[in-house]
């Protein structure tokens, strides 16, 4: 594959200098930047920027010292050339910008104003990334396009695939960014991006900031490649490109090539900057600690602030006097942006329980299931003929829906349980399409589609079994947060199936139960349907909702008859944290959800020859649960069984029970009792799996301790 190498290639060189009257060192002409090609005004302007950056990057260290804010800051003088150069070349409103904790001189470039980087360094209330809910040095304007990343180094590599891959189905001519240090290279997930942009040939610019160091961890314990980019070599629609990160006109030329081929369509492009970190890592890291005076000294010489400096001067662009000026109206610009953002307030204290999620289209008080009295002979659907139904509906009510995940658009296969038969037919594979098999990809590219415009929803097979969801968790975790650390400014849109547990003689990596772990992440909802009509009307809510829905499909209830109703009508849609009451009775209550909702209400059939009036409680949505008719019931039983397929240490049912023992110990004539599996992984072998999954003996069991207590 062809690779570009920019003419103006780093040369590594320690720059000799002397120092003026106002501190700033005058470079000797082997050390000046080449400006061919910049006009005057546009010199300043840049030179503006880059000096009001490096003083407010000192602004934050003061701030630091002051104790008064900023507790994370990471410098970023010597990556002055790409940042000011990436910001650039970024268009404000019109491409995407995913930059990293180091990205104060490229905020600043791309649009972000001197007051709204100093709220963000000081968590202000006011600040335009988040309002003080994500660390400081964490910039971001999403009305602009600059992205609001977390501190998950390199992952939103991920989203920026996602949103580069809207953009060309969508036939749109932004741009994505993706800007990371080297030792983000290192990360799984940074390959899973590259891989996937590559392969989709993608409208996105990768661009590594490489400064040789992963925090004190220098470059060659990351790879024995200096120039890290060449690792990518081998993608063969990637084209890379080198520049010197120090120098902004050797960079901004660099950057434009790399724009103009990722807009060819032929692929994306990878920028790599040779860059120095010339301070510490960050506030608390200590570089002398582990680089050389040296070292540290040789990077002083190639600082890039008096080199443009003394470049603008030699070319004639400017007096030293006239530059002087420039230095202290950005001075008296920081004091005050200073005066003008300390007094702001902080985050309200109580505003923490604020935009964990966006509100659902159907709320708890939707009355439409009520409505619904289908006639005795209507047609039947099976549970996963009721999942791919509910698809199918919102893909030709909404053509900005999409489906991907492993397996699921293979001309004869469709799925690996079927459950997405005649989707690839239907919408095609533009709609429809097979990904790669890497969890984290499927899930952060989701996030990233939903970006680019707000009707866009992303319907993913997580993994084709619950087990192998566990590589996705770090983009779950992204999904999760979006919503509360953009203070909702941007939550992804998408919903996340799952074929979960056993009874199918799967074993392991193909038995398991995940829920125990989900319902613990806030910002996430979580379901579990057990009936064909609750599938409709519970994917209806989280397909056309804002917000990430993780829908657990009990593998087991695909096909089993028992499961199937009539197709409910086309207003059927069942809210968030709505349980429902499958059984009534009177001396017992038993909660429940997906497979064990069949298992108890066998149970329940045998108790009631015993005398025994179980009351069935199907919850449906495990995130929101429904606490008030479960206490409801409860108040009137005095008896409780909470029955569940997980394994009981740890499982869902731990949360349930306590609520009823914590808010209604009053009413309970027994203890709450707990159910599940047992606490091992689930066996392959009939009989392993038989002695480990609960039945409707230890259902019927469970229940009849509790009645004699």
């Amino acid at each position: 594959m062809a690779k570009a190498k920019d003419k103006n290639a780093p040369q590594n060189t320690a720059s000799k200098s002397t120092t003026n009257g106002n501190g700033a060192a005058k470079a000797q002409r082997s050390d000046l930047f080449d400006v061919t090609g910049f006009d005057k005004e546009t010199l300043l302007s840049w030179y503006t920027t880059q000096h009001l950056g490096r003083r407010l990057d000192e602004k934050a260290a003061n701030y630091l010292k002051m104790a008064k804010g900023w507790s994370y800051h990471a410098p970023f003088a010597g990556h002055d050339g790409i940042q000011l150069a990436l910001g650039k070349v970024f268009r404000p409103g019109k491409d995407f910008l995913f930059g990293y904790y180091r990205d104060m001189l490229t905020s600043l470039a791309a649009g972000l104003t001197v007051e709204e980087i100093i709220a963000n360094g000081l968590s202000k209330d006011a600040d335009v990334a988040g309002g003080g809910r994500h660390m400081s040095n964490h910039f971001a304007k999403i009305s602009i396009g600059l992205q609001n990343g977390s501190s998950c180094t390199g992952n939103h590599a991920q989203q920026a695939a996602g949103t580069a891959r809207s953009i060309k189905k969508f036939n749109g001519d932004e741009v994505v960014y993706c800007s990371t240090g080297d030792s983000t290279t290192s990360e799984g997930y940074y390959y899973e991006a590259v891989n996937g942009a590559d392969r989709e040939k993608l409208p996105l610019v990768f661009v590594i900031q490489n400064n040789k160091y992963g925090i004190s961890v220098p470059l060659r314990e990351q790879t024995t490649n200096p120039v890290v980019a060449e690792n990518f070599s081998g993608f063969t629609n990637l084209k890379i490109f080198m520049c010197d990160g120090r120098d902004p006109m050797d960079s901004f030329r660099t950057l434009t090539a790399a724009r103009d081929y990722a807009l060819s369509g032929k692929g994306p492009a990878m920028v790599h900057a040779d860059c120095d970190r010339i301070g510490s890592h960050s506030n608390s890291d200590n570089h002398e600690l582990y680089r050389t005076k040296e070292d540290i000294e040789s990077m002083k010489q190639r600082d890039p602030l008096p080199r443009m400096r003394a470049t603008l001067i030699a070319a004639g662009v400017a007096t030293d006097e006239e530059l002087t000026a420039i230095e202290e109206a950005n001075k008296v610009a920081i004091f005050a942006a200073a005066d003008a953002v300390e007094p702001l307030p902080d985050p309200a204290p109580e505003s923490y329980n604020d935009f964990l999620l966006p509100e659902p289209v159907a709320g708890y008080d939707d009355t439409s299931e009520s409505r619904w009295n289908p006639p005795a002979d209507a047609p039947l659907l099976t549970f996963r003929e009721g999942i791919v139904e509910a698809m199918k509906g919102e893909f030709r009510r909404n053509p900005a829906t999409f489906l991907f995940g492993q397996d699921v658009a293979s001309e004869k296969k469709q799925g690996i349980f079927n459950v997405c038969k005649g989707m690839l037919d239907e919408f095609g594979n533009d709609r429809v399409f097979n990904a790669p098999i890497a969890e984290d990809f499927i899930v952060g590219t989701a996030n990233g589609m939903t970006r680019y415009r707000d009707d866009i929803r992303v319907v993913v097979e997580g993994a084709e079994f619950a087990d192998y969801f566990w590589p996705a968790m770090e983009q779950l975790i992204e999904c999760t947060h979006d919503y509360w650390r953009t203070k909702g400014q941007f939550s992804p849109a998408v919903v996340i199936r799952l074929a979960s547990g056993g009874y199918i003689q799967g074993g392991l990596y193909h038995s398991q139960n995940l829920e125990g772990t989900f319902t613990t992440l806030p910002g996430l909802r979580v379901v579990c349907p057990s009936f064909a009509d609750d599938a409709i009307g519970l994917m209806r809510n989280a397909i056309r909702s804002r917000g990430t829905t993780m829908f657990l499909e009990p593998k087991f209830l695909y096909n089993y008859r028992p499961t199937s109703t009539p197709m409910p009508p086309d207003d059927f849609i069942i809210p968030f944290g709505k349980a429902k009451i499958r059984r009534a009775g009177t001396n017992v209550t038993v909660v429940t959800y997906g497979t064990t909702v069949h298992w108890s209400l066998q149970a329940a059939e045998i108790l009631q020859n015993e005398g025994v009036s179980v009351e069935v409680i199907d919850l449906r949505s495990l995130a929101p649960w429904d606490k008030e008719m479960v206490f409801e019931s409860v108040r009137r039983t005095g008896r409780c069984v909470v029955v569940h397929e997980d394994k009981k240490t740890g499982g869902f049912g731990g949360e349930i029970a306590s609520a009823i023992s914590e808010e209604l110990f009053r009413y309970l004539d027994a203890p709450v009792a707990r159910l599940g599996s047992k606490d091992t992984p689930v066996g392959f072998a009939k009989s392993l799996e038989k002695a480990i999954l609960i039945d409707v003996d230890d259902v019927v069991r469970a229940i009849r301790e509790t009645m004699a207590f």
